[in-house]
């Protein structure tokens, strides 16, 4: 732990400082900004009174009777404080040995979020007919109603009962189009609709499941109804939701006379453009502090913000100096303070009093730390704090010369003695100070306190920027090339929400090195192989939204955008093919699902400007003709796999006018298989990590030399077969091994180039070598350079939040992204 003084006039300095580094800071991530008119003047409103209330009469039918030592209860859920940190739990009351009741009363117009308990030894919670957790129920409060609910099963025992699927498409009732990005849920299932509006909920109970359609961010109306799940059976549902119009929502709150003078105030809340992610992030929270709006302090010492907020919405929201947990308001007594409203039809004010930030005796506790004046000057500080397991990152308040400080008031009358760490940019685990690395280190140590606490601390050094390295330039004669050449960055397929507060700087930094097109890799997860669950997840794979004000950012810059969609698994795509069926109804399945994942993004690329979409991937070859599983033997690809893949570019073409590439990987196997459906797209993004030489003492000719026999002999015949372009994509690590195409994993065996990708744990077998990952990159440019016929040279794995010179194949602040800055500009003809 560092040192700890108690000094009244060294906090008035640090005061002082945070005032002049602070005052007038805004830079945060909007989602959705006022309407630019208004057409009825704002009502003042001191206070939103209580929401009128109606009972709710809650039955739940059990799979099997409890034990003499077991209740059951119902808890309601805070999504803005953290969903399992502060439940509610309400007892009921049998009614027979399987069903009991409850009767809540609950705000009108809320969405009241739940789930079942039993309790006995320990708390079980329930949870899906697959076994997958149950985030929570939901339920519109309309007016009194029932609400009845079948458990299919509890985390610790399943049961063999019949099941169900409800599936169907989500569109708005004024227009008749599809909506993406709509959560819908029954029985505890949710799925995030996709471009066509379409959703599937399966392993439902049979019986009457409460079917709810869900606005993430409120600018549709809550849908709910009952829908009738037969055994066996798929229940097709179409619905049909309101557009809800845009009303400006001014917030304006007081706060204590103890708070730290000018630091940011920021609004954490239940929709989207409040901050929640709508996923389980890291020690139970689901709100992110940069994702949230940071209000603007007035003359008068208050804070105020205007919003664009959907009329009608139910809001939930508390004011925080960190997020819905770390210093968020209390109430006078200490409890946690939510409060809640529904957006009206006009524009209006809140006038608010943050009571206090602090809960229980213990005094705050002021952080100061020192940060290496090698810290790139873009960078925030951020403090993540270990409660229940390391929880979000919170950003700290910058000083001035290379010093941050954050001062914890809450929720110390809960901690006792706990852990802290320091990391950059948010990204705790990946950008860590070099006494705390890792996802789970023991991290330094703190103590509540009745008394005022001033902690001094030092950062030594940052792991994986501890000594920037800079590269030697050599000079080269660079042929530039024809229009149309494409010089990009390809983003690494790993996604966390608080990612999307460094877009913007990813994309400048990309601009910087003279690319004229970024790639992204948005992704779908597998949640499940036999049933075949495919579709967008909260926190692991960016929602629409996101992707869309991504591409916006970049197209701001000047950079096109492609669009190169890649699955996520569980484990690994070997795991994901050796475990499957891969029976004809399990292809037809699998097809289905890509189909609507290639769909999907060829919408987004359509409604967002998006030049070029980019299929297939490295990871796809056993759905191909000729289909091999990772061990060599045959993958039981059905008979028409052609059809299917030619089908499928046919309906993405439907959707989408530009560019239509297909990612090749770079393998014999490969190159050598007749894919006929490649003379239906543009072109081939071929994924490249060439073994270039396997002698230690190689030079970058000789990597060069390498390259460009392989590029002649291996690649060119395609290319003058095909009559396509062709755009290079590589991929090398940053590592001992990366030339040969092998780097060792310490078992005999290699690794793939994306195991070394953040944020997954380094792997200490690896050795780093920056130097050779820019010596391979030079020697293919120079390759390129002489080979007029390749359109197209793209760096994969890039990593957006953070400069690290790590063993990753991302260039982020690493030599070869010299290297690039270098070559790209001359390449495109924009520096002689």
């Amino acid at each position: 732990m560092g040192k700890q003084l108690v000094s009244p006039a060294g906090r008035r300095m640090i005061t002082a400082a945070i005032v002049l580094v602070l005052v007038g800071q805004a830079c945060t991530l909007s989602l959705f900004k006022p309407p630019a008119t208004s057409q009825t003047p704002a009502s003042n409103i001191p206070a939103p009174t209580p929401q009128p209330v109606a009972q709710i009469n809650f039955t739940v039918t059990l799979p099997e009777a409890l034990q003499a030592n077991e209740s059951l209860a119902i808890m309601v859920m805070d999504e803005v404080t953290g969903l399992s940190l502060t439940a509610v739990h309400y007892p009921m009351t049998a009614r027979d040995s399987l069903t009991y009741t409850v009767a809540l009363a609950l705000p009108h117009n809320s969405v009241v979020k739940y789930r079942y308990v039993r309790r006995g030894a320990s708390q079980v919670l329930e949870d899906t007919s697959l076994g997958t957790a149950i985030r929570y129920r939901m339920h519109f409060v309309v007016g009194p109603s029932e609400v009845h609910d079948i458990v299919a099963d509890w985390g610790d025992k399943s049961f063999s009962h019949p099941t169900g699927t409800i599936s169907g498409q989500v569109f708005n009732a004024d227009t008749g189009s599809p909506l993406p990005n709509i959560l819908v849920s029954a029985g505890g299932a949710q799925y995030i609709t996709d471009s066509s509006g379409h959703f599937e909920l399966v392993g439902l109970p049979i019986g009457t499941q409460n079917l709810i359609a869900y606005s993430l961010d409120g600018m549709y109306q809550t849908f709910q109804q009952g829908a009738n799940v037969a055994p066996g059976n798929t229940t097709t549902v179409d619905l049909r939701v309101k557009p809800s119009q845009l009303v400006s929502v001014t917030f304006t709150v007081s706060v204590p006379n103890t708070t730290v003078p000018g630091v940011p105030v920021r609004i954490a809340g239940n929709i989207l453009q409040l901050g929640n992610t709508f996923a389980d992030l890291q020690g139970g929270i689901s709100t992110n502090t940069d994702r949230m709006p940071i209000m603007v302090l007035q003359a008068d010492g208050r804070y105020s913000i205007t919003l664009g907020l959907p009329a009608g919405a139910y809001i939930q929201y508390k004011y925080t100096l960190g997020d819905g947990f770390w210093n968020a308001e209390h109430k006078e007594d200490g409890q946690w303070n939510l409060r809640e409203f529904v957006v009206p039809a006009q524009n209006f004010t809140l006038e608010d009093s943050v009571s206090t930030w602090s809960a229980g005796d213990s005094a705050p506790i002021l952080f100061e730390v020192s940060v290496p004046s090698v810290t790139p000057p873009g960078d925030i500080i951020y403090m993540q704090f270990n409660t229940f397991g390391w929880m979000e990152p919170i950003p700290m308040w910058p000083l001035g010369n290379n010093r941050w400080a954050y001062k914890l008031y809450s929720p110390l009358n809960i901690l006792g003695t706990f852990s802290y760490r320091y990391c950059r940019n948010g990204q705790c685990g990946s950008a860590d100070d070099v006494q705390t690395i890792g996802m789970a280190p023991t991290g330094r140590q703190a103590a509540t306190s009745i008394v005022g606490q001033d902690i001094q601390d030092t950062v030594n050094g940052w792991k994986w920027f501890e000594n920037p390295e800079a590269v030697t330039l050599v000079g080269a004669n660079i042929t530039p090339r024809a229009s149309g050449f494409n010089a990009g960055v390809e983003f690494q397929s790993a996604y966390r929400p608080n990612w999307s507060y460094y877009m913007p700087q990813a994309f400048a930094n990309t601009q910087a090195l003279g690319a004229n097109i970024a790639v992204l890799t948005p992704s779908w997860t597998y949640t499940s192989i036999s049933p075949l669950n495919f579709a967008p997840i909260p926190g692991q794979d960016p929602l629409w939204i996101d992707s869309a004000i991504m591409i916006s950012q970049a197209r701001t810059l000047g950079l096109n955008i492609a669009l190169f969609p890649t699955p996520n698994f569980p484990a690994s795509s070997s795991n994901f093919w050796l475990s499957a069926p891969r029976d004809a109804q399990w292809w037809q399945t699998w097809f289905t699902r890509y189909r609507s994942f290639a769909v999907n993004y060829a919408d987004l690329a359509t409604q967002t400007g998006a030049q070029t979409l980019i299929l297939g991937g490295d990871w796809i070859a056993p759905a191909l003709p000729g289909g091999k599983l990772p061990d060599g033997t045959a993958s039981n690809i059905p008979a028409d796999v052609e059809a299917q893949w030619k089908s499928i570019i046919a309906d993405v073409r439907l959707h989408f006018k530009g560019q239509v590439l297909w990612a090749l990987p770079y393998t014999k196997s490969s190159l050598e298989t007749p894919l006929n459906f490649l003379r239906d797209v543009d072109g081939i993004y071929l994924l490249w990590s060439a073994p270039l030489s396997t002698n230690q003492s190689a030079t970058k000719t000789d990597y060069a030399n390498e390259a460009g026999r392989l590029l002649d002999n291996e690649v060119a015949p395609l290319v003058t077969l095909l009559n396509k372009p062709l755009v290079l994509a590589i991929a090398y690590p940053s590592a001992a091994g990366a030339a040969s195409g092998c780097v060792p994993n310490g078992g005999g065996g290699c690794l793939e180039w994306a195991e070394l990708n953040r944020p997954k744990e380094d792997l200490g077998a690896v050795n780093l070598n920056l130097q050779a990952q820019a010596d391979i990159y030079e020697a293919i440019l120079n390759a390129v350079n002489l080979r007029p016929w390749i359109s197209g040279f793209v760096s994969r794995g890039y990593y957006p939040p953070a400069s690290l010179q790590d063993k990753s194949a991302s260039i982020h602040s690493k030599p070869a992204a010299d290297i690039l800055w270098y070559w790209y500009p001359r390449m495109l003809g924009r520096v002689p």
